[in-house]
């Protein structure tokens, strides 16, 4: 009788948390992921992901990996899978600052969009686009890198850590010749023009 009621019991609450609704899309931290060093990323916020830069025709694109619990923490900014799109004019400088507050390595690197169908990264696309040696990665602290875009095509601002990006640890960058300014579209969110 006591193994009924508990199957019963604990069948209801299964379907009661199934039926919940799911947390935000605000990307907040609403399930705390242990070991983050939070001062690395304090007061960032999406108005901070892309800003135009000192210089004419540069972009600052600030990554924070595990920025949320999305994806196991395997996420930029809150997003993974390519969900949010950064798009920026052919011939832009792209200044990078890499952020990974968590204890578990991660990294940011500039591949062709298909290659985040692969275990490795291997070498960034575009010179020095990316952290130094992304395969092995960084734990707590930040990193900045730049680059010039200099081709068109569709890239992806992927973890370089091996299988990282394979389970959607990446960004989608597209690169244009038809762009007149940066801009960022996070989820099903209208593109917004950095300033």
């Amino acid at each position: 009788m006591i193994s009924r009621l508990f199957l019963v019991s604990l069948l209801a609450t299964t379907l009661t948390q199934a039926q919940q609704p799911a947390a935000p899309a605000d990307h907040a931290h609403a399930v705390e992921i242990p070991g983050l060093k939070k001062e690395l990323f304090a007061g960032i916020t999406e108005a901070d992901f892309l800003k135009l830069g000192d210089k004419s025709k540069t972009v600052k694109i600030t990554l924070v990996a595990t920025y949320s619990a999305a994806n196991y923490g395997m996420n930029f900014n809150g997003y993974s899978h390519g969900k949010a799109i950064f798009t920026v004019p052919k011939d832009w400088t792209i200044e990078v600052t890499f952020i990974n507050p968590s204890p578990i390595p991660h990294s940011a690197v500039v591949v062709e969009k298909d290659t985040t169908k692969k275990l490795q990264m291997g070498e960034p696309y575009f010179e020095g686009a990316g952290v130094p040696k992304p395969e092995v990665g960084l734990s707590l602290t930040k990193a900045e890198f730049s680059f010039v875009a200099d081709e068109t095509g569709e890239f992806a601002l992927a973890c370089g850590f091996p299988a990282h990006a394979i389970n959607g640890h990446w960004l989608a960058l597209n690169i244009s010749d038809t762009a007149k300014a940066p801009t960022l579209q996070l989820g099903d969110k209208p593109a917004v023009e950095a300033k």
